[in-house]
């Protein structure tokens, strides 16, 4: 009986985490924690259905289970909207004119910012390397 509780803590846990991690535009955040929840608690269900021995339920819900938790981490593709050349050097923050290091510079401090991985987001880190390109292709080097 303790290896059950475990194997449903484990899933709590692991749903729980995965629910901190989610940052998504409205419409699309509530099927994400909807299809997390859901999956957990099929991946539960599977598991109490294992231990009991209906190894043919187990199957299916823990396909179930996994299939939700796959699905809803797919995440649509952001693509970037054409930027002028007057917000592209303010995004980066350089002056007009500047050199392609200048630029490449800029871009990382930015970037170091603007990452998903250090806290900003997946519009604003494509917004940064829009910027970087067109300011790149303006000098004729990419």
């Amino acid at each position: 009986m303790g290896l059950i509780w475990l194997a449903l803590a484990a899933i709590a846990v692991w749903a729980l985490v995965r629910l901190g991690r989610q940052t998504e535009r409205r419409g699309r955040a509530h099927w994400r924690v909807t299809a997390t929840l859901l999956g957990a608690v099929l991946l539960a269900g599977g598991a109490l259905s294992a231990f009991r021995g209906a190894w043919l339920w187990a199957g299916v819900l823990a396909t179930a289970g996994l299939y939700l938790a796959w699905s809803s981490r797919i995440r649509p593709v952001v693509r970037s909207e054409p930027i002028s050349e007057a917000d592209a050097r303010a995004v980066l923050g350089v002056r007009p004119g500047a050199t392609e290091p200048e630029i490449r510079t800029a871009w990382k401090k930015a970037m170091g910012r603007a990452h998903p991985d250090q806290g900003g987001t997946e519009g604003l880190a494509t917004r940064v390397n829009a910027a970087r390109d067109r300011l790149l292709r303006k000098t004729g080097r990419d």
